[in-house]
Parts: C-alpha cells; structure tokens; sequence
C-alpha cells in the first residue's frame, strides 16, 4: 500500500485541524464550529417541542383535557413543525458537515455561505414559530389549502429551506474538495455515503416545498388567486414523506458510525450497505402515495404501484440495514469472544453506554413497531382502517422519534467530550434517559395505534364531540387507551427533558476537556482493510446466528400483525 502523506490547505486557506484524544478524530476549525452551533440550535428546537409537547398530551388525555381548542391547534402546530423540521433537519446539517468534514479530514468548502445558510435557517425557524404563536397561523404542519396561514408562516419556511439547501450545496462542494485534495483514498466512508444519501434526498425534498410552498405564500399575500387542492397534497407530500427520509438515511448513517464507535464494527458487506442506501434515493419519495390513499383525486393505479411495487424497494432497504448493522456488532463481539450461544454477544454488549444503548432501542423500535405499520399503512385496503385516526401519529413517532430523535441522543453522548470538549455531567441520569425516553415511547405509539384501531381521531381537540348535534359514543377501551397515551407521553416528556438537562449542563457546566493538538496540515484517512466477514461465509453459513434469528422473529412479528389487520377489516366489511 502506497504512504499517504499530509496535504495541507488549498493556498491562501486559513484554517487549523483539531485531533480529538479520545476518539482520534480530526475537526477542521471553521466547520467544528458551524457543527456547534446547528447542533445547538437543534437542541433548543426540540426544547421548545418539548413543553409544546406537554400541552398537546395533557389535551388529548381525556380525564384532563387541558388546553382550549385554539391554543391547542397552535400548541399543535408548533409541537410539529419544530420537532419534525427544525429539531432534525438543524442537527442533520451538523450531521453533514462531521460526515464530510471531520470523517474525510479536510476544509469544509466555503464556510462564509455555510454561515448564511445557517443564518437563512435561524431566521426562517424564528420568523415560523412567531407567525404561529400569534394564534393566526394554527394550520397544522401539513398548512393544507385553502385554509391559510399569514405570509410570515409560508416566508419562514421557505427561508428555512433555503437555508438547508444551502448547507446540502456546501456538503457537497466539501466532499468535491477531499477528493481533489486527496484526503482519502477509494470510496468515501459507509457513513459519508449514506450521508450523501440523505442530502441527495435533502435536495428532491426542498425542491418539492418550493414548487409547493412559494405558490401558496404568493396566495396568502394576494398576488395567486388560489392553489389547487390536490395539486397542493400531492407535491406538499413529495416534501412532507420524503423529508422524513432524509431523516432515515441520517440515522442509519448514525447506526454505522455507533456500530464503529462503541464495537470497531465493519459492515459486513459494504457493497450490499451501499446498495441499500441506493434504494433508498430511488424509491423512497415514491412511498409518499401512501399519504394519499384515502384522496379521492388520485387514481386506484397510481397509488397501488407506488405504495405496494416501488415502496417495497424501499421497505427492502430498510431491512438490509436492520440486518446487516445488529449483524456487524455480533460479528466483531464474536472475534471478542462471546461466542455462547446465540445471543452472549448481545447480553455482553455496553447497555450501560447511552450511545450503544439509545442507538439499540431506536433499531428495535424503528423496525418493529415504526417499519411493520409503515408497511401496513401503505396496503390500500388496510389504509382505510386507520386514515386520519390518531394511529397516523402513533406510527411516525415510533420512526421520527424512537428511531431519528433517539438516534441523534445517542450521537450526542459521544460528541459532547469529542466536539463540545466537556465531560458528561449526571452520567447515571445519562445511563438511564434512553431506556426512560425510548421505552416510554415505544409504549406511548403501542397505544395510541391501539386507540387509532378503534377509531380515534387524529387531531381533534376533543375525541368526545361534547356539544355535538351527533353524538358518538366511544367504547371504554378507546377512553383507556388515550389515558395511556397521556402517560407514556409525560414520562416520554420527562425522558427527553432529561437529555435536555444532562447535554446543556454539559455544554455549559461540564469539565474542560484536552482539546487536543493542533496543526494547520490535515492527516489523510488510512485506507481500511475488508473486514474478514465480508471475504467468507462464517462458520456453518452462518456469520452471525443471532442476528438471523432476530430476523425470523421480525417476520413472524410482520406475518402476524398483517394477519390481524386482515382480520379488522374482514369484520368490518362483511364479505360473502
């Protein structure tokens, strides 16, 4: 193998390059820096998500019901937007730059216009969340036509976007520059690759909000005179859907980096990894349909083929990566020496570390309870059960927050003493804010599909209808399982204040950390060596049992759950 020799900055760059002791990782400063600061910002997004969290529960339990219609439809809002857009996609773009910047150790391209789109992203998410909490803007997320929001709404979000795309462009111009630079040899990382994944998506997403977004902002300023409907649902959920895509390729980018961090794990194949993640860019924006299912203005046909034929490439990938990274770790535990049985090397991994930890819950979580309904809610029969019901919900908190939020806590435990320099404050608390926050969750999006199967509204302040001409009368297990989902929602709540708590008190009160030497020369990456697993087949076929079995037990978890679903529908559409 050829010596790989130091490349300094381009001419006339004026930079510096941080090795991190503890990890041995390398942070450019200027993008170590804009790094900070979008993952600061992420962090008070999802604090203000949060308490708007609590008054979103509180209502929707029964037995407290707590807000007035109208503020709980802002209070909704804002929960929404500020969670599932700002919250992610701010710490996504720090995402991007550790993925370009410090895991190919070089300069990040054009740090002055990173700035502006951060600034572009801070302005828009501010000039948002004060159209809606002036109480003139409670459109839901969705901001569907012709209900209207004020042109400080549309005009928040469309700088927003600009703002991220922005950062997209300079994740890219970033890797242009390793590559010309020579900064690593071969392909990029896995976990740069699915980061490339997620902003390939990234710029098919804000694409669609535009084309959607600056019509209907015009409108509500008086220069359109209306934005058709349908038009408007079908290309809002071409930005809706795929923007949490974007957040699936980021976090299984996350679950590699975390199988290398806390394991020395290698993908056991990165041709097949990468294939996945290719999926992914070719057919997830395609399983938007599946929002669309119960709109009357689309074809039986154009729904079908994207929600059962083109989704399934997808749902494919997914299942790629839910077998091949749990399958990396037993791999690397099994060259360790937990070789007992099928799962030793599963009981002997590190469930103490908040990174492994968070990073495992939202896997498991992820697959089972967000992937099996996602699939289900796709099948155009089985949509009809539960379009619109508060079943809607339960699913994309069981793969927004159990797999993405939860996936990007983890992240944080390890970047707290790497990028923020600081040592952990409270670790116990930090040990057990995952279990806390992710088990909540999974019990909180059980029963809220639970209550959704039974027919509960999806948005609607009062589940009851008291005051209604026609009345409904829910059975009692629906009244059950919204008390449920009042619970798991506070004690998911108190999970997330606790990841609030320990990363801020970090941040602002944690031990100064050895930054680590300086230089203005940047060290190439080393070309890595094929793990051994990926040259044979392992022993009896089989290089990771364990994971196999898992995998059986996921599909008879996904046969059984089609299966009573079927069921539902057979009982309420009596066939001879």
């Amino acid at each position: 193998m050829s010596a790989v020799l130091p490349v300094p900055a381009s001419p006339g760059a004026t930079t510096t390059y941080r090795t991190c002791p503890r990890s041995g990782l390398q942070f450019e400063a200027r993008a170590e820096w804009l790094m900070i600061a979008n993952a600061v910002t992420a962090v008070v997004a999802l604090l203000i998500g949060g308490l708007l969290a609590i008054g979103v529960v509180l209502t929707r339990w029964p037995a407290v019901h707590w807000l007035a219609p109208d503020t709980f439809y802002m209070v909704l809002t804002a929960h929404g937007i500020d969670m599932l857009i700002f919250w992610i996609i701010f710490f996504e773009i720090a995402v991007l730059y550790f993925c370009s910047s410090t895991l190919l150790r070089c300069r990040i391209a054009t740090p002055n216009i990173a700035w502006l789109g951060f600034a572009l992203m801070l302005i828009g998410a501010v000039t948002n969340n004060v159209a809606v909490f002036q109480g003139s803007s409670s459109v839901m997320m969705t901001s569907y036509v012709p209900m209207m929001a004020t042109p400080a709404f549309y005009l928040g979000l469309i700088l927003f976007a600009v703002g991220a795309l922005i950062g997209c462009f300079v994740f890219f111009g970033t890797l242009v520059i390793a590559k010309r630079e020579k900064t690593y040899e071969g392909s990029v990382p896995l976990v740069t690759f699915g980061a490339i994944t997620a902003a390939i998506i990234a710029v098919f997403t804000i694409a669609s909000g535009a084309i959607i977004l600056i019509p209907t902002f015009l409108m509500s300023v008086g220069l359109v005179k209306e934005v058709d409907p349908l038009v408007y649902r079908t290309i809002w959920w071409a930005f809706g859907h795929s923007s949490q895509q974007i957040n699936v390729a980021a976090h299984i980018s996350i679950w590699y980096a975390v199988a290398a961090i806390a394991f020395g794990a290698k993908p056991m194949s990165e041709r097949v990894s990468r294939g996945a993640f290719l999926l992914y860019i070719l057919f997830l924006q395609l399983a938007s349909a599946h929002h669309l299912l119960a709109d009357p203005g689309l074809s039986t046909g154009w729904k079908v083929v994207n929600t059962s034929y083109f989704m399934y490439f997808a749902v494919l990938a997914s299942m790629i990566h839910g077998l091949t990274i749990p399958g990396a770790i037993e791999v690397a535990q099994r060259q360790k020496g937990y070789t007992r049985g099928l799962f030793e090397w599963l009981r002997k991994a590190p469930w103490g570390n908040p990174v492994f930890s968070g990073m495992f819950i939202a896997l498991i979580g992820f697959g089972f309870l967000g992937g099996i309904s996602g699939v289900m809610m796709g099948t155009e029969q089985l949509n009809m059960l539960i379009h619109n019901t508060i079943y809607v919900p339960g699913h994309f908190h069981a793969t927004v927050v159990v797999g993405t939020t939860l996936s990007f806590m983890a992240l944080t435990y390890f970047l707290i003493p790497v990028l923020f320099k600081r040592e952990m404050i409270l670790p116990q608390l930090a040990k057990i804010q995952p279990y806390l926050f992710g088990l909540s969750m999974y019990f909180f999006c059980l029963v809220m599909m639970g209550a959704g199967t039974l027919g509960v509204s999806r948005r609607h302040w009062d589940m009851a209808f008291q005051g209604a001409a026609l009345g409904y009368e829910w059975p009692g297990a629906a009244y059950l399982m919204m008390g449920l989902v009042g619970i798991g929602g506070i004690a998911a709540i108190a999970g997330g204040g606790i990841y609030i708590l320990v990363t801020v008190g970090s941040i602002l009160f944690g031990r100064k950390l050895e930054s680590g030497a300086s230089s203005n020369v940047g060290t190439p990456v080393p070309r890595a060596a094929p793990t051994v697993v990926a040259q044979t087949y392992g022993s009896a076929g089989f290089a990771a049992p364990g994971t196999f079995v898992l995998a059986m037990l996921f599909l008879v978890a996904f046969v059984l759950y089609y299966f009573i679903n079927w069921k539902y529908l057979g009982q309420l559409w009596g066939l001879s």
